[in-house]
Order: structure tokens, then C-alpha cells, then sequence
């Protein structure tokens, strides 16, 4: 089984978008929308849920009237002012534990607290596996993981072999998280000075965790000197470019429509030119 995550250095690049292309043009994948703090693949994918799983994550520390002697030992050490008038307030705590050791009658109880759920669903396209992390709520990282895992499952119960996740942009923990042991990463940029800056750092990355990258220039007609650039700088790393994808203004079309570009126009100019990305993409996994 295949996994290929599709990366962005930053958010807006596109990412989303040709990661739902690719689940339109794909024949026996399954996807996962790994950008769990900010995820849109639905958007584009309308998945149909058919089976949702709370998330726990952090912990939350919540005091036991009855057992409580209102000492203030609690309110003293927390460092977060999370403890007022001897109840937790759960946005403030960060479950750190100091006011469970330090309770000299035990009043405090460590909880698991639903942080956000996790996703089985079905699209026009195949099965997709993605997840709502609550706003406000950490370990996005691991949720990542539990998406991963839930989409491995799909792949493995439907019979197929190729898991096409959605990353999240930036260089981060859910990055890390969803290019755990994949067998390349594709990385979508823009041909602006920020986007080459970080495009350079998902690229150090990759190479850190010996992840294959390719790359795919997005509006490289916006600036083709900077997309010149691009060029080079992926012919002196070493590094496969898949190809271009030329502006369009049908993608934002097909973005309020709700449908992938090659569903929404097929015969539009970046439509075609995803789809001959797809193509190659194929034949390196194959090679």
C-alpha cells in the first residue's frame, strides 16, 4: 500500500485543491484529510459520515466538592489561573497535573475531556477518513495519527492501495504527524519569494524524516521568474517536478460549486494540467 501526503509551506497554496483533484482522477484510493486544525477537504469532497469517534486528547483536573476542605493549596500552584472558587475552568487549564500531586486530600481528579472527533466516511470518489479538532484544543499531532490510522483501515478492509492524505501546511507536529513513514511527499507552492522560502523548509524537512519530495509550481504564471527559480532550485537538489498549474479562474468557480476542478470543468486549463501531474505522479510511484 502506497501513501502519498500532499504538503504546503504554508496555507493557500492550493494544497487542498489538487489533493482533491487527485481523489477525483483516482481509482482505488482512500483519503485522509490530515489538516485537523483548519480542514476543508470536505468542502470539496462531500463525504457522507458513517461513523464518528470522540477524540481525547488532554486531560482536564476537576475537583470533588464533597472530598474538597477548600484549602487553596490548588489555586496557589496553578500557574495558569485555571482554579476559582475551588472549580476548574476547562479553556484555562492545560492539564499539567501540579494541582492533582499536590492536593493533600486527593480532592482532584484527572479526566479525559473530548477534544475533538474522528471521522469514517464515503464520497463520490472512495472512502475518506478526517477529523474537527474542538478550537482551542492541542495534540493535533495526534490526532493526525488517529486519521492515519482510521484511513489505513479503509484502505485495508475495501482492498485498496493508495492512501492520498491532505497534510497541513508549515513544517509543525501535524506535519511531521501525517509524513510519518509515507513513501513520498508532494509539496505544492506558489512562485512567490515567501512561497520559495517555504517551499526550502519543507524540503529540509522531508529530507530530515528521509521522506522522497516532489514538488508542483501552482499559478506559476503569476511570476515566471520565480517560477524559473523553482525550477532550478529543484534541478540542483535533485528533486522531481511534477509539473505546472497555470491561474485559472474556474477553480474558484468549481471551489464555490463545491466540486474538484476536473469534475467541475475537465476541459480548463488547470484541470488539464493537474491531471497530467496525476499521470506522473503514478508512473514515479510505479517506477
Amino acid at each position: 500500500m502506497n501513501q502519498i501526503t500532499v504538503l504546503s509551506g504554508k496555507g493557500g497554496t492550493g494544497k487542498t485543491t489538487i489533493t482533491a483533484c487527485f481523489a477525483a482522477l483516482s481509482s482505488n484510493s482512500v483519503f485522509a484529510d490530515c489538516d485537523v486544525d483548519a480542514s476543508n477537504l470536505h468542502l470539496l469532497l462531500n463525504p457522507r459520515i458513517t461513523e464518528t469517534i470522540e477524540f481525547k486528547g488532554l486531560k482536564l483536573a476537576e475537583i470533588d466538592p464533597l472530598k474538597c476542605t477548600e484549602c487553596g493549596r490548588c489555586v496557589e500552584l496553578c500557574k495558569f489561573n485555571a482554579i476559582s472558587n475551588f472549580e476548574v475552568d476547562s479553556i484555562h487549564c492545560e492539564g499539567c497535573m501540579v494541582c492533582v500531586v499536590n492536593c493533600p486530600v486527593e480532592a482532584i481528579e484527572f479526566k479525559d475531556r473530548v477534544c475533538g472527533y474522528a471521522y469514517f466516511s464515503e464520497t463520490d470518489f472512495g472512502p475518506m477518513a478526517h477529523a474537527r479538532l474542538t478550537p482551542g484544543m492541542e495534540n493535533s499531532g495526534k490526532l493526525v495519527s488517529l486519521v492515519r490510522q482510521n484511513a489505513k483501515k479503509m484502505a485495508e478492509v475495501n482492498g485498496k492501495d493508495l492512501v492520498l492524505i491532505d497534510g497541513s501546511p508549515g513544517i509543525g507536529c501535524p506535519v511531521i504527524a501525517s509524513i510519518a513513514n509515507v513513501n513520498a511527499a508532494l509539496v505544492v507552492v506558489e512562485p512567490t519569494l515567501s512561497g520559495i522560502h517555504d517551499l526550502k523548509r519543507a524540503i529540509d524537512l522531508l529530507r530530515h524524516f528521509e521522506t522522497l519530495p516532489y514538488v508542483v509550481v501552482n499559478k506559476y504564471d503569476i511570476n515566471e521568474e520565480n517560477t524559473s527559480d523553482i525550477d532550478d532550485f529543484c534541478t540542483e537538489e535533485r528533486i522531481v517536478n511534477l509539473g505546472h498549474v497555470p491561474f485559472d479562474s474556474e477553480v474558484t468557480k468549481s471551489m464555490v460549486a463545491g466540486q474538484p476542478i476536473v469534475v467541475f470543468k475537465p476541459d480548463s486549463p488547470a484541470a488539464l494540467a493537474i491531471r497530467k501531474i496525476w499521470k506522473r505522479l503514478l508512473a514515479q510511484l510505479e517506477s
